[in-house]
């Protein structure tokens, strides 16, 4: 665990709590201090800890009582009973009741030390197994993808019954909208899901660059390949292979990356010995890849490979009935930053914008509004100004209004407005790479005086 570890001393001997405070925070913890079991119990249920050490015999609530209370709670720190000699017979009933360890008073700061790291040590582990049994085969449906929209309950019914199969599925949506939430839900009800899941983006990257990174390069292929290396193909033998932004990627690129998949076989970059690679394709586009085939710009014979099956993502301001379920869902996952709860002005501001950017935007926005206010509610005014009433950019010349085009350049301009005209800025908030940016400035024709 690399930030410091949160502990509280709950002890009604002040001198001993101040001491501890005062030694485990020099150790590089963040340490704070109650003098009873109640205080102990309202701080524990105002922010979480890692560690909690409790005395056995304190006023107002005892530590044990405090012990009990903390089994219903639904994710509670891992605790370490301070007790005296003749105290042992309630330290084991404690121990069973799921205190990580006891020191009997006296102790040593280095030894507390070492227990509270090697308690933290065990509730990070139960986290992590936790996680990997919401992502395992069978967990509970579609870890991670929160909704309550029609639309998208007849999305995630395409992908149960696709995900079993080893049909290539290509993921439509504008950007945002959670596509890579969707190919992992199809990894993981696939029987590769013991395998790797493998995302890579293809707008991101240079064509030289993405295909070493896409199937690897020997020692000597290039300046600066000092030693061989696997591709991400590689990686994702017997699993998936999620392409992201496939619609970005080079014509040339897209003929080498059609002969593996049809073959199997693929050539790391300055070698001449085959390799042979079974993997699956889950590919994902905000493009119209239609249109793309009519400009040369996307293979037809690629299409076809990985178009097996194609799942379509509603936008964000096609589900409006999500947004409140969503941004309660990013109040909580963003309680490292604060414990807050969203106001009923907030949440009717939520509703009323129309999220060009999505999902992620909405994440963002939410994000910001937690680390940003100073109060227990998000307000309106904790909000990103957009989301307060700005107007949309106008539609680009000739391009339909409810089309993709017309929504990511509406979500380019408005992010390029957000950072004042910095591409760099503009590109890391979209999460594609500068190239990628300025091609879309100019293929969609965002004059400067948009922006300004």
């Amino acid at each position: 665990m690399s930030r410091a570890l949160r502990v509280l001393v709950a002890d009604d001997e002040s001198r001993l709590r101040e001491l501890l405070v005062r030694e485990l925070g020099r150790k590089g913890h963040e340490v704070e201090g109650v003098g009873d079991g109640e205080a102990a119990l309202a701080r524990l249920r105002e922010r979480a800890y890692d560690v909690v050490i409790l005395d056995m015999k304190m006023p107002r609530k005892e530590g044990i009582e405090v012990l009990r209370e903390l089994g219903a709670f639904p994710e509670h720190p891992q605790v370490i009973v301070m007790t005296g000699f003749q105290e042992v017979a309630t330290a084991v009933e404690a121990m069973k009741l799921g205190a990580y360890d006891y020191l009997t008073k006296p102790t040593k700061i280095e030894e507390l030390d070492i227990v509270v790291r090697k308690a933290a040590e065990k509730g990070q582990l139960l986290r992590d197994n936790q996680a990997l049994r919401a992502h395992a085969p069978g967990a509970a449906p579609f870890s991670g993808i929160h909704t309550k929209s029609p639309r998208m309950h007849e999305v995630l019914r395409v992908v149960e019954r696709v995900a079993p199969t080893d049909s290539s599925v290509l993921v439509l949506g504008e950007s945002g909208t959670g596509k890579e939430l969707v190919a992992r839900a199809i990894h993981e009800r696939s029987a590769r899901a013991e395998r790797p899941f493998v995302p890579i983006h293809c707008g991101a990257l240079p064509r030289d660059v993405l295909e070493s990174e896409l199937f690897g390069h020997e020692k000597g292929a290039f300046t600066g390949a000092i030693a061989s290396k696997p591709g991400l193909i590689d990686l994702a033998d017997g699993g998936t292979l999620f392409l992201d932004e496939i619609g970005e990627m080079e014509p040339d690129s897209q003929v080498k990356l059609l002969r593996a998949l049809e073959t199997g076989m693929f050539f790391r970059v300055g070698s001449t010995r085959p390799h042979a690679v079974d993997v699956r394709i889950v590919a994902a586009t905000n493009r119209d890849l239609a249109e793309a085939l009519k400009t040369g710009d996307f293979r037809q014979d690629l299409y076809y490979r990985i178009n097996t099956i194609t799942v379509t993502l509603p936008p964000l301001r096609e589900r409006p009935e999500d947004v409140a379920l969503l941004a309660q869902h990013f109040v909580e996952a963003n309680a490292a930053y604060g414990a807050k709860r969203l106001g009923p002005a907030a949440l009717a501001a939520l509703e009323a914008y129309a999220w060009p950017g999505n999902v992620r935007e909405l994440l963002h926005a939410i994000e910001r509004a937690v680390i940003l206010s100073r109060r227990d509610e998000i307000q309106p005014d904790d909000l990103p100004p957009e989301v307060l009433g700005a107007a949309a950019p106008p539609p680009a010349p000739g391009v339909a209004g409810g089309s993709l085009e017309t929504m990511e350049r509406q979500h380019i301009v408005a992010t390029l407005r957000q950072v004042a005209g910095h591409r760099g800025k503009a590109a890391a908030l979209l999460a594609i790479d500068p190239k990628t940016l300025y091609r879309k400035i100019n293929g969609y024709q965002i004059r400067p005086e948009e922006f300004r």
